[in-house]
């Protein structure tokens, strides 16, 4: 069974999807590991740590020969897995999703090329998977990273200071969207000293807004407010519900100083949290964080990849912010990927062999064509 660990070439991305220590447990595993040249560099993981770690470093071409498996972050194109045989499983990040050639179109062309692939952002949200979830492990160091971007951007401490020659007053932070990302980001910007407040369409995250010590911020007695989705998701909102939460939002952010968005639904646009209007109400140096900028935005007028500025505000787009943090969150999607395979390792067969509730729900494509009911349906 030979693994292969290619270098990504997705603008941006500098991440990789094995360690050293993921490699070391895979060749526990009895598995062969070839990683392509330099794939570890932009993460801070050389050549010499995997080959110590008893990796085979080669050429893309060599790496992807005879290979049985190949780990990615983002889904490769099919051209680049030329060199790969026929019924190799390819286990990433494949945005199925996505528009344009880097979703469907992809899925479409490693069905054409023969490759089963395996998208692990389709991975269920159950008990046993979490170990798996790169959504949740990614999302985590977003979170903490959105913070950090906006206190470099903003103009003033985050933390309430009594000094001699007068107090400086606390930030306040409002978080819109509390799945992994937000609570990580209230959490992250309590530890800095702000005054934390936090908002979700899901009224069951109200007390772990609480149990962080942030103040939750919630559309009271409004019908089908729960906004429960499949998985633990957020589901689009009613249009009652927009119109009230809209109306406590609108009165609420004009007083923040920072605002960090991260409401995303698998499959559709980000919706819009921020208006125009909205960002015109907050005082000049405030600063937004869209971490949904990549699938449209929550917020009006944010530019992926950008930091602009309307009305005073610098609204910051990072693209695939986890990135910016490349060696913690490739460890972390690397533990992903070995959780997963190690999960279904058949010692008598020397490979992994899936189960039907979480092969059927990540597997992709097989034998040259689209499985997956998500993508059929």
């Amino acid at each position: 069974m030979k693994i292969a660990v290619l270098r990504e070439t997705a603008s941006g991305e500098r991440r990789v999807a094995a360690t050293p220590e993921t490699v070391k447990k895979f060749a526990a595993l009895g598995a062969q590991v070839a990683v392509e040249q330099g794939a570890g560099v932009a993460a801070s993981y050389d050549d010499a740590g995997y080959e110590a770690a008893g990796a085979t470093i080669g050429t893309r071409a060599a790496t992807l020969k005879g290979a049985d498996i190949v780990l990615g972050i983002q889904g490769p194109d099919p051209a680049d897995l030329k060199d790969a045989a026929k019924g190799v499983w390819l286990v990433a990040g494949l945005n199925p999703f996505g528009a344009g050639e880097n979703g469907r179109a992809r899925v479409d062309g490693y069905a054409a090329a023969g490759i089963e692939a395996l998208a692990m952002e389709f991975m269920p949200r159950i008990t046993r998977a979490q170990s798996m979830d790169i959504l949740s492990s990614q999302a985590n160091l977003a979170g903490y990273k959105a913070v950090l971007d906006a206190a470099a951007e903003y103009g003033r401490a985050f933390p309430m200071m009594m000094t001699a020659a007068g107090t400086v007053s606390a930030a306040k932070a409002f978080v819109m969207g509390v799945g992994v990302a937000g609570l990580q980001a209230i959490a992250t910007a309590r530890r800095l000293g702000a005054q934390v407040s936090a908002t979700d369409v899901r009224s069951a995250t109200k007390e772990q807004i609480q149990s962080l010590g942030a103040k939750p911020i919630f559309v009271e007695n409004v019908a089908g407010i729960e906004g429960e989705g499949s998985g633990g998701y957020a589901t689009e909102m009613s249009e009652e519900y927009q119109k009230a939460q809209a109306e406590l939002v609108s009165g609420h952010i004009a007083k923040q100083d920072i605002v960090i968005t991260t409401a995303l639904i698998p499959g559709r646009p980000a919706p819009r949290l921020i208006s125009d209007a909205q960002i015109a109400t907050m005082r000049p140096g405030s600063v937004i964080v869209d971490l949904a900028v990549e699938s449209g935005g929550n917020v009006e007028g944010s530019v992926a990849g950008e930091v602009v500025e309307k009305h005073g505000v610098r609204i910051v787009g990072h693209k695939n912010v986890a990135s910016r943090l490349a060696t913690d969150s490739s460890a972390l999607f690397a533990r992903n990927l070995y959780n997963f395979l190690s999960t279904f390792w058949d010692k008598e067969a020397g490979k992994p062999v899936l189960d039907e509730e979480i092969g059927d729900a990540v597997r992709l494509t097989k034998d040259g064509q689209v499985v997956n009911q998500r993508l059929l349906g």
